[in-house]
């Protein structure tokens, strides 16, 4: 049985490639830090094992590998929202770049040899100008963001450390993922959580959003961990493969999809909120993935309208739950009057 190490279990991504890989039959490991919220994974704790471990402490990630002794890793684990970049730069460098450099010491020094995922991102390429559309793994590596450096660090540093010591590492640059359970902040679940709120009554009828005008190749998660997976089992080290959906649209396109799927589409209203716009903003990621598609023969299979219609739901449902929590709490209160 394939022993597999998903640093990050607790998130967005972790949680689905957990759920993916125990399909699959695998003894899946997860690391994570004691303040982690285990949301994402309580229906599956009883079937995989979780692991302590802070990414900036060297001797945390020795004792992690130490353990677990894993046949691959993926390396999802980072500070991964770019606007708290900006006003958290070093944390995030911190995490990601120098998390890595631990993580990939401790494989070393534990002297094992697994197969090493290491997640970057289409955010390395920065804005391309248009003869660089679709982006292909060759495009200059330009970040607009505190993010996005970590990000070229951690790829770099993946590189690096299979050239010097022949670990057996691929990277990816995955771009625009989605679905149910990302997390509040990002775009796509923003709106959709807003949504729902408004059709819970929850909050006023109007949308807070940041810009519109960007462009985003979407994917859906759960195809996004199902090419991780061929990944580890196709792709030789030291190779790096963009990966990413087949819809593109901006980013108004996207609200006004979610928004024609509620019933209260006609008395919402569109907001502009300051606070959500960046200080310097990646408007253009349309991927070319025919180097990851050759390899692997991977091609996205969720189309969009049901990425949708899932992270809409989810929200739905969440809200709902929460809303069944406060109840449940008045009703306890009122008892022990």
């Amino acid at each position: 049985m394939v022993k597999a190490l998903i640093t990050g279990i607790t998130g967005f991504v972790g949680s689905h490639l957990a759920e993916f890989l125990l399909s699959k039959g695998e003894d899946v490991y997860g690391t994570y830090r004691w303040r982690s919220p285990k949301d994402n994974i309580k229906h599956i704790l009883n079937k995989i094992t979780l692991v302590p471990c802070e990414l900036r402490d060297p001797f945390s990630c020795y004792e992690a590998i130490k353990t677990v002794k894993p046949d691959v890793i993926y390396h999802l684990a980072a500070q991964s929202y770019v606007p708290v970049s900006f006003t958290q730069p070093s944390d995030t460098i911190e995490t990601n770049v120098i998390g890595t450099v631990n993580l990939l010491e401790a494989v070393r020094k534990n002297n094992i040899d697994p197969v090493i995922h290491v997640c970057s991102s289409s955010e390395v390429y920065g804005n391309p100008t248009k003869d660089e559309v679709p982006m292909k793994e060759t495009n200059p590596l330009r970040p607009y963001s505190p993010y996005g450096v970590s990000k070229v660090g951690e790829d770099m540093v993946a590189y690096q450390y299979w050239l010097c010591y022949k670990m057996k590492i691929i990277r990816t640059r995955m771009f625009t993922h989605t679905g149910p359970r990302r997390g509040e902040v990002f775009a796509m679940s923003a709106f959709a959580k807003q949504i729902a709120m408004i059709e819970a009554g929850k909050q006023p009828p109007i949308v807070r959003v940041g810009n519109l005008d960007s462009v985003r190749t979407f994917a859906d998660v759960r195809d996004t961990v199902r090419a991780y997976w061929l990944l580890t089992r196709m792709c030789p080290a030291g190779e790096v493969y963009n990966i990413g959906g087949e819809k593109s649209m901006t980013i108004r396109e996207l609200l006004d999809h979610l928004l024609a799927l509620s019933p209260m589409k006609d008395k919402i209203s569109i907001k502009v909120d300051p606070a959500l716009l960046r200080p310097s903003d990646v408007t253009l990621q349309i991927p070319d993935v025919s180097k990851f598609k050759k390899a692997t023969g991977w091609k996205a299979e969720i189309p969009f309208e049901k990425t949708a219609k899932d992270i809409l739901d989810f929200w739905r449902e969440k809200v709902k739950t929460e809303e069944m929590s406060k109840d449940e709490l008045a009703n306890l209160y009122q008892l022990g009057k």
